[in-house]
């Protein structure tokens, strides 16, 4: 009986030791959960914003002009028809109205002038010539508004 015991004391030590091993791989470790920010985007501040953009205009007459949804990602086309152009590095004349392209749709205030900070147009090639589209809003940058000179 000793014998016999001898055997399967291993055999039954063994196949716990298993449980405990498949208990251990059940459990997910995130080796980049330091590095990961769910639901936290980056929003530049407006000094960062004017100093990446290759122009800036402030203008309270914007409008959406066009948007596309569904399948791809989304568009959507502003025309700025009026504004003061406060920094500009591709064009020395700009005319108004003139129209842009965004990635997300853009909250401005009708009652307030906002800051439209572009970049050059990068992609979409098919719509840039047709709409007269140069430019794109800086991505990371959010809607400011102007405050009034004091």
């Amino acid at each position: 009986m000793k014998k016999k015991l001898l055997y399967i004391l291993p055999v039954l030590f063994g196949w716990v030791g298993c449980e405990e091993k498949r208990i251990h791989q059940d459990q997910k470790i995130d080796l980049f959960a330091d590095e990961r920010q769910e639901g936290k985007a980056y929003i530049m501040k407006p000094q960062e914003c004017f100093n990446e953009s290759d122009m800036v205009v402030s203008s309270a007459d914007i409008q959406l002009v066009d948007q596309s949804s569904g399948r791809g990602r989304s568009v959507f086309i502003y025309r700025v028809n009026s504004g003061k152009v406060l920094k500009t590095t591709r064009d020395s004349v700009v005319v108004f109205p003139f129209q842009f392209l965004s990635n997300q749709r853009l909250a401005f205030r009708r009652d307030s002038a906002s800051y439209t900070y572009l970049k050059k147009l990068e992609g979409y090639r098919f719509i840039a010539k047709p709409m007269n589209l140069k430019y794109q809003w800086l991505k990371a940058a959010p809607v400011y508004s102007v405050k009034a000179e004091q």
